[in-house]
């Protein structure tokens, strides 16, 4: 191959790879750096080049001192948790989060089953029936798949809460706090759950002084 015509592949075959995104290594890289855009670019590339053996380093970003990184490590973290890897499995999901959506209780309940009867090892299935189970009021089943997300994904911050918000339905507060506690431990950046830990420390702490 000619000088000319080499220099010219060789720029084609970079700007091909620019166009692709970084790797999933170079995002990885990225987000350990101490430059703030480089931290939030490699962020954002791990939503779609990551696995679930980078969810470490996406938990860890979670406490960035940029909130952007931070906003860009939870949707990470959702994004890999939610795909599969295998196109069957995938299509379900997303069938399943549309019928969960437009209020379809039954029909997502079976399609994620579906998804737990091919796929036991993917906590995200347990994950959306257990949110599917919560939403229908069906507690004790949704606190049944909440157990088999965690022993599958012990960093679900998604789930911890989901133990929390049931257990306030259950009239169990002292329980919903202690999850609540525990999905902060995990993503501090939850306001919402922020919010509820502070108010069910105010309700047991009237309860106590009731008790004197």
């Amino acid at each position: 191959m000619r000088p000319a015509v080499a220099a010219a592949a060789v720029l084609l075959a970079a700007t091909a790879a620019a166009a692709a995104g970084p790797t999933r290594e170079q995002a990885l890289a990225g987000l350990g750096r101490t430059d703030v855009q480089a931290r939030r670019d490699g962020a954002a590339a791990l939503a779609d080049v990551g696995t679930m053996a980078d969810t470490g380093a996406l938990v860890g970003a979670l406490r960035d001192p940029d909130t952007a990184v931070r906003a860009l490590a939870e949707r990470g973290l959702w994004r890999i948790w939610t795909r599969a890897g295998d196109p069957e499995i995938d299509g379900l999901m997303a069938l399943g989060i549309e019928q969960m959506n437009t209020r379809q209780g039954e029909a997502a309940v079976d399609t994620f089953t579906r998804i737990i009867e091919k796929r036991p090892d993917f906590a995200e299935g347990w994950n959306k029936r257990a949110t599917v189970y919560y939403l229908l009021d069906q507690y004790e089943r949704s606190l049944a798949d909440c157990d088999e997300v965690i022993k599958r994904n012990p960093q679900h911050f998604g789930a911890l809460s989901g133990y929390g918000m049931i257990y306030l339905e259950l009239g169990q507060p002292a329980k919903a706090l202690a999850y609540f506690e525990r999905a902060l431990a995990v993503n501090p950046n939850l306001e919402s759950v922020e919010a509820a830990v502070q108010s069910l420390k105010r309700l047991l702490i009237e309860r106590r002084k009731g008790t004197i």
